[in-house]
């Protein structure tokens, strides 16, 4: 069993509303950031939270779009809706808003010190890839699933410190190959420790079992891959 709350955190602009799910005890725990999806804070992003929780970290999966409240959600079918939402998003406002949400967590006394790792999928890649950048001295490990754009942050990637974990499919349209490749040249340029795992079945948002786009085998395996991360880079 773990512990589910939701929670509102203060931030320059307002107040942020986030799933916070803890494991079962007293803690502190490591701790991970789920950043969602461009389709909102739905309920897969709040199960893959759960998922976490159930693996010893204390999980914060915060609603990128509050601004945009209350109708910051739409359905897999609403893609344009979807990229109206994604397109609203200040880079600028979000590093405000985490560390807001980093804030939290650590005044919360349940999570470990130096043990703060982030992930997220489709938008939320791109910005668990951009919290690397930009939140350097905080995050511990940083693990993108499908990020587009991670191509162009490259250029504050020399600000990285922390192991990284990206995952790709090869079936993506949104994120060619060719991106996939400009990342794994501009990251290796720099001498960062990365790990770029790609599936060659796999489409753009692989990992979510709500979406027809979902490929058991990848996710599957992805998962595996992201709990030993996790583990051998938070503690978990």
């Amino acid at each position: 069993m773990v512990q589910k709350h939701t929670v509102e955190i203060k931030t320059p602009d307002g107040v942020m509303p986030a799933h916070w799910i803890l494991p079962e005890g007293n803690g502190p725990f490591p701790a991970v950031i789920v950043f969602m999806e461009a389709f909102g804070l739905v309920p897969h992003i709040e199960e893959v939270a759960e998922r976490l929780a159930g693996e010893g970290y204390a999980t914060l999966a915060p609603d990128v779009y509050y601004r945009s409240l209350p109708d910051n959600k739409v359905g897999y079918d609403e893609l344009p809706k979807a990229i109206e939402l994604m397109q609203a998003v200040d880079d600028g406002a979000f590093v405000e808003d985490t560390k807001a949400a980093i804030e939290f967590m650590e005044q919360s006394g349940k999570v470990k010190a130096g043990a703060l790792g982030v992930t997220g999928f489709c938008m939320g890649g791109r910005l668990s890839f951009l919290t690397a950048c930009e939140l350097s001295d905080k995050v511990a490990a940083s693990a993108p699933f499908y990020g587009g754009g991670i191509v162009n942050h490259l250029d504050q990637a020399d600000k990285i410190k922390c192991p990284l974990l990206l995952f790709f499919g090869d079936l993506d349209a949104f994120i060619p190959v060719e991106q996939i490749e400009a990342v794994d040249a501009g990251l290796k340029s720099l001498d960062k420790d990365y790990q770029i795992q790609r599936y060659a079945d796999a489409d753009h948002g692989f990992f979510c079992n709500q979406r027809a786009s979902y490929h058991e085998a990848s996710a599957s395996d992805a998962w595996a891959r992201l709990k030993a991360f996790f583990s051998a880079n938070l503690g978990g």
